[in-house]
């Protein structure tokens, strides 16, 4: 049952992203709104995702908590539209200018030294666009990403990375950690999203509730002495961002390997729930992160 379920989501999602190649990326990017808005629910526990809003937030009113939810999966719709259009950001052939960067300067400095870095970041507006503005602007990355379980659908996924995105993609897993060191050693930095709950490892507080995070960061920095440099990202307005590369900053070690692991991914932690704060109708909150 498994394989026509996954087949039959391919050749849905195959079919919509044909409909949106011939409308364009404007109309798409409108069209995926009306769609994530609509069927998003569907496929998400509606509890999870409010529960979760009550942990991050607090308390709200129920019109609040609506637009909360209603303006996620509008931006969750207008991402999915937006894959097919990856090739179009890759090579700004949008028509216009879909992406403004602050912090360019970072960047520059990152580049002049060589070394690498650890860009973290979390599931904002189009979170794909993040490795492939670094990479368009020369740093050499690779980028972390977690495999889609529809065996007929990753690989067209994989290959839309690879192609446009980052050529050097890294699946999460004890594989990929492998490489993960492999790239690292050989000078690239590494891109990856933090907010999303590990299957095993340490919990680390996250809006002050015990949660699964990822501690490669906080490995890395340590092993490598590798500076971590956050990074946020905000959909404006239809497909047009702006990305903010923030200061990169060092760890502080105390010989003590296994509390500056929890302390650096508390903090990376604490970061991220600024940014959502910030932010908050464009994470994606019906993930079930705190389980």
């Amino acid at each position: 049952m498994k394989i026509v379920k996954y087949f039959f989501e391919f050749i849905s999602i195959v079919s919509l992203f044909c409909i949106f190649k011939i409308i364009g990326l404007r109309n798409a990017s409108s069209l995926g709104s009306v769609l994530g808005r609509s069927f998003g629910p569907l496929f998400r526990s509606k509890h999870i995702t409010k529960q979760n809003i009550k942990t991050g937030l607090g308390e709200m009113n129920l019109q609040k908590e609506s637009e909360i939810i209603n303006d996620m999966w509008s931006n969750i719709g207008r991402t999915f539209a937006e894959y097919v259009f990856l090739k179009d950001f890759k090579f700004n052939r949008t028509n216009f200018d879909h992406m403004k960067i602050n912090g360019v300067n970072h960047l520059d400095e990152i580049k002049k030294n060589n070394k690498p870095v650890i860009f973290y970041s979390a599931h904002f507006a189009n979170f794909e666009l993040m490795a492939m503005e670094l990479d368009k602007f020369g740093i050499k990355c690779a980028a972390i990403y977690r495999p889609l379980n529809n065996f007929f659908l990753n690989p067209l996924m994989e290959y839309l990375r690879m192609k446009y995105i980052c050529p050097n993609q890294i699946p999460k897993g004890r594989i990929g950690m492998r490489e993960i060191i492999s790239k690292v050693k050989d000078g690239y930095s590494i891109a990856l999203m933090v907010d999303q709950r590990v299957s095993e490892g340490p919990r680390a507080l996250f809006f002050n509730k015990p949660a699964h995070t990822t501690t490669i960061p906080a490995q890395l920095a340590l092993k490598y002495n590798c500076k971590l440099v956050p990074i946020s990202l905000e959909r404006k307005e239809g497909p047009n961002f702006e990305m903010t590369i923030h200061e990169p900053y060092k760890i502080e070690k105390t010989g003590n390997d296994e509390e500056d692991t929890k302390n650096i991914t508390l903090k990376i932690n604490q970061v991220i729930e600024k940014m959502i704060i910030k932010n908050p109708t464009q994470w994606i909150w019906s993930h079930n992160r705190w389980k």
